[in-house]
């Protein structure tokens, strides 16, 4: 009898175990209930709820399916009616220098008056510190003021005084005030950069306007000249940044590197931020070189010491990645999208072919997964025929890995066909959304119309992912470049697309989503909240959905989540927002105006 109890006792424990077991392999940690999910499935599923465990999304589904996953450990959210989306994710941001420098910059991403523009100038040339400067480094439009203009040297002048201040305007122009021109020591007789100017008036005295014809030398030179941010600063300034995005809703971004941005040496905030596993947001990078002439020499070295999917030795989850190089291959193949100035032709530049097809041919026996920045069909038809004889040359190598266009503005449909015959993609990004008046006003209303089209590239079946391209030339919000998207027009509202080129808000939405994810070969764990994807997702302040179109520029997070973790919260779901350290330096534009303006 003793035996039988025991075997018994022993029996329902082991049950008892079982069903603990399976009990707790389907319950959440975290449930969202009460929200329009858009799971952005192939069905463009909508429902009720969503549950997260490990990191990962559990299930969507009604309400009442969703609470049976709930235990006594598990976190509720009331989402109170809201709509809730996977996390944006930004195909082509330049997060790590945004990041850098975002404590810096005075931005006037967003702000509706030039007035207001000048007021904000002459506010923070009065708290700036002596040997510091005023900056403005892009993210911004003269269509987005209801003046309809840019700032004249005259204005900048009076705003700033004495106090050196440099004003950026995508990498067509910038400003530099008397006091900038006096500390850079720049006078009538410095010489600017082959293909750019200093500007004189008629009576050859400086104006401080800096043109690229097209070539932006002239600009990166100054931005470079500028004083740095300590470590510890720049620290802060991308704990900011960071905290930004997520406020917009982005829990993922794409780094493409950038000119004056060095690796690994400029990474140092963002790195210092992975190594302590304080990422709120998931990045992936590609190595932009800097030495002009030496760039095959410096992907080798970087080909030596790192590997692609990794950062050095540590792999994080998904948090901090290297993906390959770009957008830069080689300088010399560089298409500049200054619109203001005359289309850049690669048969002006002699050496363009060998030296691209050698940095290609490198990164395609590396197993380098590489993008090219490329702003006209012209250009990318040049570098097609050179893609085309790695290809053949590596025995269809090149087909096997990752590799796209950024930009693509005026790419043609033979150019198309040539990607998608060699498995290529696309990046575009809302660009034209802060130049697009300067475009038709060279090229004409006509080519804008499809520039670029993306309801074509889409219907083509052409790995396609969306970005801005902030945050020296367009803004970083993402909410302005699906504006664009969907109605096709700058953000001063002049209408660029035809109607056979504009995008559903769906359609939209899956660009800044899973087809970002495949610029970084991450579809298959991102960029949708079917069961087993990344749990990044945000609800939103009004439905993206049925809000008026316009409105869609407006929108913003008020609660966002990676990997099943709250990183922002606002309004009622502020108590959940985690603590972020306080804004340093102490004449930091960010402590007194924030980020995107809304004034």
């Amino acid at each position: 009898m003793k035996r039988f109890i025991l075997l018994l006792i022993f029996i329902v424990a082991l049950v008892s175990c079982k069903q603990e077991t399976k009990s707790n392999s389907e319950t959440a940690d975290l449930i969202v209930t009460n929200a329009k999910v858009a799971v952005m499935d192939n069905n463009k599923t909508i429902t009720e709820a969503i549950a997260v465990r490990d990191g990962k999304v559990l299930a969507t589904g009604s309400n009442e399916d969703i609470l049976k996953l709930k235990s006594n450990s598990t976190k509720s959210i009331d989402a109170n009616g809201r709509t809730l989306i996977p996390g944006l994710n930004d195909s082509h941001l330049h997060l790590t220098r945004g990041g850098r420098f975002f404590n810096a910059e005075l931005r006037w991403d967003g702000v509706k008056s030039l007035k207001t523009a000048l007021q904000m100038l002459k506010e923070q040339a009065a708290r700036t510190p002596k040997g510091q400067w005023v900056r403005v480094i892009g993210g911004w439009s003269p269509f987005q003021f209801e003046e309809k203009r840019f700032p004249t040297p005259q204005e900048i002048n009076k705003a700033t005084g004495d106090v050196p201040t440099y004003v950026l305007y995508l990498y067509s122009r910038a400003w530099l005030n008397q006091a900038g021109l006096n500390a850079l020591g720049i006078d009538k007789n410095t010489k600017a950069p082959t293909g750019s100017s200093f500007e004189k008036d008629a009576n050859g005295k400086l104006t401080g306007v800096l043109l690229a014809e097209p070539n932006p030398t002239i600009l990166y030179a100054r931005i470079g000249a500028l004083p740095p941010l300590t470590q510890e600063q720049m620290v802060n300034s991308t704990k900011q940044f960071y905290r930004e995005l997520n406020s917009l809703g982005i829990t993922s971004g794409i780094d493409a590197g950038g000119g004056g941005h060095k690796f690994p040496k400029d990474y140092t905030g963002t790195k210092l931020l992975a190594d302590a596993g304080e990422m709120p947001i998931r990045l992936s990078y590609y190595l932009f070189p800097q030495n002009k002439g030496a760039e095959y020499t410096e992907f080798q070295e970087w080909m030596t010491n790192n590997r692609v999917g990794h950062n050095g030795e540590i792999h994080l989850d998904h948090g901090y990645e290297l993906e390959g190089g770009g957008e830069f291959l080689a300088w010399s193949a560089g298409d500049f999208e200054n619109f203001l100035a005359p289309q850049p032709l690669l048969e002006d530049r002699p050496t363009w072919r060998k030296d691209i097809k050698r940095v290609i041919r490198l990164h395609v026996d590396n197993g380098w997964p590489f993008r090219i920045h490329a702003t006209y069909g012209e250009s990318i038809a040049n570098i097609l025929d050179v893609i085309e004889e790695v290809n053949k040359e590596t025995n269809g190598k090149l087909m096997s890995e990752r590799w796209l266009f950024d930009h693509a503005e005026t790419v043609s449909e033979n150019e198309l066909k040539r990607i998608k015959a060699l498995n290529g993609g696309i990046a575009v990004q809302a660009r034209m959304a802060y130049a697009g008046e300067f475009f038709v006003e060279r090229h004409g209303v006509d080519k804008a119309k499809q520039a670029p089209p993306v309801k074509k590239i889409m219907e083509m079946g052409i790995p396609l992912g969306a970005g801005t391209d902030g945050t020296r030339v367009a803004s970083y919000n993402p909410w302005p470049a699906l504006y664009w998207l969907i109605s096709g027009k700058t953000v001063g509202d002049f209408q660029l697309s035809e109607a056979s080129n504009l995008l559903s808000r769906e359609d939209a939405l899956y660009l800044y989503t899973k087809g970002s994810a495949w610029v970084s070969k991450e579809e298959n764990i991102k960029g949708t909240l079917e069961k087993g994807m990344y749990a990044d997702f945000t609800l939103l302040s009004n439905d993206y959905f049925t809000i008026p179109e316009k409105q869609i520029n407006d929108l913003k997070a008020v609660l966002t989540v990676v990997g099943g973790n709250v990183v922002y919260g606002s309004q009622e779901y502020q108590n959940m927002n985690p603590k972020l350290p306080e804004v340093i330096p102490n004449w930091s534009p960010v402590k007194y105006y924030g980020g995107y303006q809304n004034k």
